[in-house]
């Protein structure tokens, strides 16, 4: 690919290899020629085995688990690209690690997204691509350019032609209104809202549901699900008040600790997620559809090389 004169190369870590060659095949390049291993102590070595001088160098990499290899492999990759010469260096993240860490909850907490957005413009890169950042705010954090892209409009499509017109949009929780006022808007369907008490990480307390969801179907619309332990009580709840079948939907399937066994013993009948994060073998259970997110970062990845306007994707 080769616009105004200047080459595009796209490169990937170990993180998401498989969505790094979607990308690609979309944007009709080769994945660049790197290999990212350990040394016997687990240091990271990497080795770039093409030259990217003067090039604009794409890297492909989510910050999933394990988070922290997967981040300093991507810092590792981003400094290796800088001492190379490559001319702009955009850090692609599917999906942004410690992005839950967005402030000070309490006294003493650190506000570890800002760190990780200090480590990688540190590191070298002229700009970030994101999807889905669990706090909107978390763009504010960098000093370079951060390209912000939803999954939203990719989850929704799924149940466009599936859902009828007594489906409602539930969001989990009292922040995740927004998303499920613009994942209903594409739908043209109504939304509910779960009112809970999370006494601590990881543990929900589901209190109350807000919406008209009697004798209805309903769609439970998140970014991140790690444990499923929110979702799974949610859909229980959303059962027990009435509702006919509980659908979900996540950008981010992080499915971490006792999650599929949860999904598998739950009431939801489909949980739609998108391919940010790799899902391993033993994680693809007969509820879960995986939807592609390739093709918007491909455009995203046309757009920014031909300094176009990234925000037409949400028109």
């Amino acid at each position: 690919m080769n616009e105004q004169g200047r080459k595009i190369k796209v490169f990937s870590g170990n993180a998401n290899k498989k969505l790094a060659e979607k990308i690609c095949k979309e944007l009709g390049v080769h994945l660049g020629d790197c290999s990212v291993t350990r040394f016997s102590d687990g240091e990271i070595a990497v080795n770039i085995n093409e030259t990217v001088r003067g090039v604009d160098v794409y890297i492909i990499q989510p910050t999933c688990p394990d988070v922290n290899e997967n981040l300093m492999e991507t810092l590792i990759l981003i400094d290796a690209m800088k001492r190379a010469s490559a001319g702009r260096i955009n850090a692609v993240i599917p999906y942004y690690g410690y992005a839950r860490q967005d402030r000070k909850a309490k006294a003493r907490d650190p506000i570890t997204a800002k760190l990780v957005a200090d480590l990688l413009t540190r590191a070298g890169a002229d700009r970030v691509v994101s999807m889905d950042l669990h706090a909107g705010q978390i763009q504010g954090y960098f000093d370079i350019p951060v390209d912000h892209l939803l999954g939203v409009p990719i989850l929704a499509d799924y149940f466009k032609g599936e859902v009828s017109r007594d489906t409602v949009v539930v969001s989990p929780d009292l922040g995740g209104v927004t998303r499920a006022r613009n994942f209903a808007s594409l739908l043209d369907l109504p939304i509910a809202i779960i009112e809970k008490r999370r006494p601590k990480a990881n543990v929900s307390e589901v209190m109350n549901v807000i919406g008209d969801i009697e004798g209805k179907n309903v769609i439970i619309v998140d970014d991140i699900i790690d444990t499923a332990g929110t979702m799974t009580k949610a859909a229980k709840v959303l059962k027990d008040f009435g509702a006919k079948s509980v659908y979900a939907a996540c950008t981010h399937p992080l499915l971490s600790g006792p999650a599929i066994e949860r999904i598998e013993n739950s009431v939801i009948e489909k949980f739609v997620v998108s391919d940010t994060i790799p899902l391993p073998e033993e994680k693809k259970i007969d509820q879960i559809e995986v939807v592609s997110v390739a093709s918007l970062f491909a455009e995203a990845i046309k757009r920014i090389h031909g300094n176009q306007s990234v925000s037409k994707l949400f028109d």
